[in-house]
C-alpha cells in the first residue's frame, strides 16, 4: 500500500525536513537531512502532492480526473472513491497545464514551466513523447477534438501544434507581441483560436499554420477565448472589464459586453451556443444571450473574484469558483443560485462538470480537490437537493 503523507515539517537546525505518513494504518516517520540528501538517499514517501495543484481536468466518462501541480508531478485519481490511480512523474518544473483528449479519454497530456509538454497513456501511466520547442513556460494546451493534433501556448508569445501520433511539432503560431494565455480548437478542427496579453485574440488556420484574424478591440490583456459549438463565433473577455463576440468568418468583432466593474477572468459558451457567461474580479458573473446580446442575469452573492466558470452538458446550470473559498451553482432560467459548495479554507481556482453533468469537481489553493454529486431533481430552488449538489469525496494531498 503506497505511503499518504500526514505532516511536512521543516526543520531548522541542522537544516532538513521530517515526513510524517501513514502506511497499511501504522503512523511513521522519517527525517531527512538537507546537508547529506544525495540520489541514494530513500524518499519514496514524497510521493504524492505535497506542494499546491495548478489545475485538474475530469476525462468523458467521469470516472477518473487529472490533477497537476507545483510538486511537477501530475496525478490520475479515482472519482468516486478519491483513490490515487498513478502518478505521471518527468517534468523539471510546475506542471500548469492539463488535459485528457476527449471524447476518447485514453491519452493524458501536460504543460509545464521546464518548457515541455509531454504525452502519457491514461490507462497505464506509459510516456509517449516530450514535446520540446517552446522557449519559455507553457501556460495552456488542448487536443482537437478528434485527438490527432495537440495546441501548446507558451510565454514566448507563441502557440505550437504537435502531432499525436509521432510527437512531431507542425507548426509555430506566430504573431502574438505577449504571453499567450488561452487556446481552443473549433469543433471542427480546422481552426484555433489564441488569447494573448498584447490584448488581441488571432484565429489560425490548423493546416497552414497561418493567420487567419487578428481579433483586436480590447483595450487590456486577453484572459480567456472560446469557440462555440457551431464554430461561427468566438467569446472572449479581458481584464478592460469586457468580454466582446466575434464572427469567425469575417473576423469583425459583433458586440461588446459592458457591465463589469472590474477584470472579466473567464468566459464559456453553453454547449448549444445559445448563451455565454463571464466570470469577473467584481464577484459576479454575467449571463448572455448569444443571439439577442441581452444580459438576462446577473449572478450576485461571491464576496471575492471569480475566477472560473462553466456549464452543464445540457446548459440549465452553471457553476462559478470564487477567492471567497466557495462554488456556487445556479439555475440558468431563473439565475437563482440553487446552492452553495462550501468546505474549501482557501481560494477555489478551478472548477468542471464531467461530460454526464452528474459530478463537479472543485480545486482549491488549500491543496484539497472536492468531488460533488450533482442531484438532478427539478424541485424549487431551497428545497434540499434542489437541483444541487452534494460532496462525495473530498480528499488532500498533504493530509
Amino acid at each position: 500500500m503506497a505511503a499518504k503523507l500526514k505532516k511536512f515539517l521543516l526543520r531548522y537546525y541542522p537544516p532538513g525536513i521530517i515526513l510524517q505518513y501513514e502506511r497499511d494504518g501504522v503512523m511513521k516517520q522519517k527525517p531527512i537531512d538537507l546537508l547529506d540528501l544525495t540520489p541514494d538517499v530513500d524518499v519514496e514517501v514524497l510521493r504524492a502532492h505535497i506542494l499546491p495543484l495548478t489545475n485538474c481536468a475530469f476525462n468523458k466518462s467521469g470516472d477518473r480526473f487529472i490533477t497537476g501541480s507545483y510538486d511537477r508531478t501530475c496525478k490520475v485519481w479515482n472519482t468516486f472513491t478519491g483513490e490515487e490511480i498513478f502518478t505521471l512523474e518527468g517534468h523539471k518544473n510546475v506542471v500548469y497545464a492539463i488535459a485528457f483528449n476527449n471524447p476518447y479519454g485514453d491519452k493524458i497530456v501536460t504543460g509545464s514551466f521546464d518548457k515541455t509538454c509531454k504525452l502519457w497513456d491514461a490507462y497505464t501511466g506509459q510516456l509517449y513523447y516530450t514535446l520540446k520547442g517552446h522557449q519559455t513556460e507553457i501556460v495552456c494546451l488542448s487536443f482537437n477534438p478528434q485527438s490527432t493534433i495537440i495546441a501548446t501556448g507558451s510565454m514566448d508569445n507563441t502557440a505550437k501544434l504537435w502531432d499525436v501520433e509521432t510527437g512531431q511539432e507542425r507548426a509555430t503560431l506566430a504573431g502574438h507581441r505577449a504571453e499567450i494565455v488561452s487556446l481552443g480548437f473549433n469543433t471542427g478542427g480546422d481552426l484555433i483560436v489564441t488569447g494573448s496579453f498584447d490584448h488581441d485574440s488571432r484565429l489560425w488556420d490548423v493546416r497552414t499554420g497561418q493567420c487567419v484574424h487578428v481579433l483586436s478591440g480590447h483595450r487590456g490583456e486577453v484572459s480567456s477565448t472560446q469557440f462555440n459549438y457551431a464554430g461561427s463565433l468566438v467569446v472572449s473577455g479581458s481584464i478592460d472589464c469586457t468580454s466582446r463576440l466575434w464572427d469567425v468568418r469575417s473576423g469583425r468583432c459583433l458586440s461588446v459586453k459592458q457591465g463589469h466593474t472590474d477584470e472579466v477572468l473567464d468566459v464559456s459558451f453553453d454547449s448549444a451556443g445559445t448563451k455565454f457567461v463571464s466570470a469577473s474580479a467584481d464577484g459576479t458573473a454575467r449571463l448572455y444571450h448569444t443571439l439577442t446580446g441581452v444580459c438576462q442575469h446577473t449572478l450576485v452573492g461571491h464576496e471575492g473574484e471569480i475566477s472560473k466558470v462553466a456549464f452543464n452538458p445540457q446548459g440549465t446550470r452553471l457553476i462559478t469558483a470564487s477567492s471567497d473559498k466557495s462554488c456556487r451553482l445556479w439555475d440558468c432560467e431563473s439565475g437563482d443560485c440553487l446552492q452553495v459548495l462550501e468546505g474549501h479554507t482557501d481560494e477555489i481556482f478551478s472548477c468542471a462538470f464531467n461530460y454526464e453533468g452528474d459530478f463537479i469537481i472543485t480545486g482549491s489553493k488549500d491543496n484539497t480537490c472536492r468531488i460533488w454529486k450533482a442531484l438532478t431533481a427539478s424541485s424549487q430552488p431551497g428545497a434540499p437537493g434542489a437541483g444541487g449538489a452534494r460532496p462525495t469525496t473530498a480528499f488532500s494531498y498533504n493530509d
